[in-house]
């Protein structure tokens, strides 16, 4: 039961076509409060998943579901096609790192490491060659003896990943681990993470609040609000082809408006009237004239001209009420003559270094640049 490297890699590129963890119209109430509503959803074999949403939407407590701390109040869960409904967690072919990752501050690392095949009453060598290997894997090598407060930030995270593998697990379970560290370890962190990921072929399933952290580690994204999953799909999926508001709004930096479909053309183009705009997008699959829909674009897709030429649908005139450096790129705070707020993100060059807060700029966009949000 040793980390076999070499065999999860293997594992890795094998067939996905059982899911290793299904989720089957699970609902969970606390009182008379609904934390998970009717929720169902597939995870691969392999995959580096993350449920990604605000506070309170429920993705932790469907993460302590599928690790078996909470029970659905109706529903569902299989891994690796059991149905683990009454298990226990140690019963099941998962692993979980908590938010604050519980570690014991009484043992060292090599204790905190063993622990869990000490309670399964492993033989003492084995134990010691699988704290070793586990060791290894997180770089952390020569620090065994060494107490949990003698540890950094990472290293303690390392530990806890140390601890959680060792039992190679099908699945493995993060609560928000990194949110306690500062910016940098987190990247660092982050990049530990996937190259973890990628040397073992493990499930990882990682909750987070930080859409960044999301998009830059995952292979897939369910994104949720209220108990619900709202939408599933690849970083590139959800950022570029967002199906609700609340999708649009939480993932990214974007300008959303409600509007109304004014025209729908033969060139596959619809017009969408907001506010005292007029914007021309492409047509999605089952819209209709006079339909109410929500508009979204992200600041990054508009650009911004020093001029007041305009084209109509693709463009508008505006005053720039604030402009503020962002290192890379200046973000311009614009409004309309109708007091409609757009916001746009230009790279660092001569041509957004020039505009002043005050000037009158034109905002321009590709229609392909808009989503248009049917739900």
């Amino acid at each position: 039961m040793s980390i076999d490297i070499d065999n999860k890699i293997q594992g890795k590129t094998s067939s996905k076509s059982e899911p290793t963890v299904e989720i089957r119209n699970v609902s969970k109430w606390f009182g008379e409060v609904a934390a998970l509503d009717n929720v169902s959803l597939n995870i691969q074999q392999g995959e580096f998943f993350s449920l990604l949403g605000p506070s309170g939407c429920g993705k932790t407590t469907l993460l302590r579901m599928i690790g078996g701390f909470e029970s659905p109040s109706e529903g569902q869960i299989l891994i690796d096609g059991t149905d683990t409904i009454g298990e226990p967690p140690y019963a099941r072919s998962t692993n979980m790192i908590f938010q604050h990752l519980a570690l014991f501050p009484h043992m060292n690392v090599i204790e905190n490491v063993a622990f869990g095949l000490k309670m399964k009453s492993f033989q003492s060598d084995t134990i010691d060659q699988k704290v070793q290997e586990s060791l290894e894997l997180v770089r952390l090598e020569g620090y065994g003896q060494r107490k949990i407060d003698q540890l950094s930030g990472g290293q303690k995270q390392r530990v806890a990943m140390a601890r959680a593998l060792i039992n190679n697990p099908s699945v493995l379970l993060l609560d928000e681990p990194l949110g306690a560290l500062d910016l940098q370890l987190r990247l660092q962190m982050q990049d530990e993470l996937r190259r973890l990921h990628k040397s073992l072929g493990n499930t990882f399933i990682f909750v987070t609040h930080d859409q960044g952290e999301a998009m830059a580690m995952s292979d897939r994204i369910a994104v949720m609000d209220q108990g619900h999953i709202l939408q599933v799909g690849t970083p590139e999926d959800i950022y570029e082809t967002p199906k609700t508001r609340f999708v649009a709004d939480f993932v990214g930096h974007t300008n959303v408006f409600d509007g109304n479909v004014t025209k729908i053309e033969e060139n596959g183009e619809c017009l969408v009237s907001s506010l005292d705009l007029v914007f021309r997008c492409i047509t999605p699959d089952g819209l209709t004239e006079g339909q109410p829909v929500s508009i979204a674009l992200r600041f990054e897709d508009v650009s911004v001209e020093n001029t007041t030429e305009q084209l109509n649908g693709t463009s508008i005139s505006v005053l720039v009420t604030e402009k503020m450096y962002l290192g890379g790129m200046f973000r311009f705070k614009n409004i309309t003559e109708d007091g409609t707020e757009l916001t746009a993100d230009a790279p660092n060059k001569h041509s957004a270094q020039s505009i002043s807060e005050g000037d009158t700029v034109t905002l321009s966009w590709r229609p392909t640049d808009i989503s248009v949000l049917i739900e």
